[in-house]
């Protein structure tokens, strides 16, 4: 009886029907369009967080940057009185430093075994970021009288130095060069930068590595410094052998770091013994990662603990414009749709009670009862409402599919701090150089193609946009069929 009445009344009012379930549908397929595409931003902002912490780095621990020591002048080099090769009056010179990246702060290795002790933890390793600064050049023979030293604040990287400069610098010429370096546990490459990374050539850091001289380089870096697996890189003074190269998964795109070392090597070189200045940490569950970064919080209350989403913030490029507009605009723009397609159905479902006011008297005339009545109004919303849920679900589906055929390129960095010697310029750090270890950001970039997944979650978000609609607008409709009296049908009809 129930199921036959409502289908009677669903077809003689088909363009209540009609009307009702086409706005539903495209508030659902909006619905849907944003969902997955905000889905898809995400994905992209993990892949370019992942060619900088990882793949499956859940969790970032670091310390703020301490302000420079007063009086302290990082990556000062010396040189003595007998430093270098003299000939024809110019001395040759040539140095390497690995000074930690100005813009971190090395804290205990210690904290690493509170770390891994943490519950909830499934695995971490920690990191050393180092900037190598290589300084080679020319400077006359009168400038090296006596015991001196050429501070870094004095030269500032790249290019020559003019002729007869000032202090007695008359016919030098110097060169500032610097990469990032980092050290790393060979043994823990299931977690951190490399294990985000692509073997381009040769091999990757074993355990085998530890306490060796042994390098792996970014592919990028290694072809811009005329470097090969199988060469040799001086780093701190000390020559490593290239043993392999690596690339980012993503296209057009760096790495994490320049040059990659046994932590171990990385903690001597540097005179760093026992210092970290990265943890990175892989929770054992998805839903646990908040969890256990409040309690890595409470275990190390002066560290830097950021999650996935943290770090999600620092992501800019088009990739951030698109994050940006996907949880401002569409957001904003899927409430009111939907808002519209709810206001829509409950409205033409009381129009429609209104005009049904014989009916519904004289069903009440012959028995029914207040629940009955408000349950067929209901019953004919709910239907409703999946109709337009199934047609939105199919709009939204196309949406997606054209969205992953367009498949739009996005590009997107994360910036990862470092020390710098400035670009081309003169001595002394003047305008065009930056200063010789001046602060800066380098920036790990990579282009991504957006694709936008297809979830249940989106499915079933979709049902229960269509079921709540139409229970909405069933329940005030059938609220309002609940109120009529047998005596209105009664003075309808003459």
């Amino acid at each position: 009886m129930f199921g036959t009445y409502l289908r009677r009344e669903l077809v003689n009012r088909r363009k209540q029907t009609i009307i009702i379930s086409i706005g539903m549908a495209l508030a659902i397929g909006l619905v849907i369009l944003v969902n997955s595409i905000s889905a898809g931003v995400q994905g992209a902002q993990t892949s370019v967080l992942q060619s900088v912490y990882g793949v499956g780095t859940d969790i970032t621990i670091s310390q703020a940057a301490a302000a420079p020591t007063a009086g302290a002048t990082p990556g000062q080099f010396a040189f003595g009185s007998g430093a270098g090769s003299t000939s024809g009056g110019t001395t040759t010179l040539n140095q390497s430093t690995l000074t930690t990246t100005r813009t971190e702060t090395v804290f205990d290795a210690t904290a690493l075994d509170t770390v891994t002790a943490t519950s909830g933890v499934s695995a971490a390793t920690g990191t050393l970021s180092l900037t190598n600064t290589t300084f080679n050049g020319q400077l006359p023979g009168q400038a090296q009288s006596g015991t001196g030293t050429t501070g870094g604040a004095g030269a500032a990287a790249g290019g020559a130095a003019p002729a007869g400069g000032a202090d007695g610098a008359g016919g030098s010429s110097f060169n500032v060069d610097n990469f990032t370096v980092l050290g790393l546990d060979p043994s823990g490459a299931s977690v951190g930068p490399l294990s985000a990374v692509t073997l381009a050539s040769g091999r990757l850091l074993t355990a085998a590595d530890i306490g060796t001289d042994n390098a792996v380089l970014d592919s990028s870096y290694a072809t811009s410094a005329s470097l090969a697996t199988g060469g040799t890189i001086d780093i701190g003074g000390t020559t490593f052998t290239i043993v392999g190269t690596v690339s980012s998964s993503g296209s057009d795109s760096v790495t994490a770091s320049n040059v990659y070392i046994p932590l171990d090597v990385a903690q001597t070189l540097s005179s760093n013994a026992g210092k970290l200045s990265n943890i990175y940490v892989t929770a054992a569950s998805s839903g646990s990662v908040d969890q256990v970064a409040s309690a890595l919080q409470t275990a190390l209350p002066t560290a830097t603990v950021s999650t996935q989403a943290d770090l999600a913030s620092t992501v800019s490029g088009s990739l951030s414009t698109a994050s940006s507009l996907v949880s401002n605009l569409g957001t904003w723009l899927s409430i009111l749709v939907l808002a519209a397609a709810f206001l829509i159905a409950i409205l033409f479902t009381i129009s429609g009670v209104t005009r049904r006011t014989r009916e519904f008297g004289t069903l009440k005339a012959i028995g029914w009862s207040n629940r009955r009545i408000v349950s067929q109004v209901a019953g004919e919303s709910v239907v409703q409402g999946l109709i337009g849920g199934a047609i939105g679900i199919v709009v939204g589906l196309i949406g997606i599919i054209v969205v992953n055929i367009v498949a739009p390129t996005l590009s997107g960095s994360a910036a990862a701090s470092t020390a710098t010697g400035g670009g081309a310029g003169g001595a002394g750090g003047r305008p065009g150089g930056g200063g010789f270890g001046a602060a800066a950001s380098a920036v790990a970039s990579t282009t991504v193609t957006l694709q936008a997944p297809v979830t249940l979650s989106i499915i079933l978000i979709a049902v229960g946009l269509a079921v709540l609609g139409g229970l909405l607008a069933g329940a005030i409709g059938g609220w309002r069929a609940a109120r009529l009296r047998p005596a209105e049908a009664l003075r309808s009809m003459g």
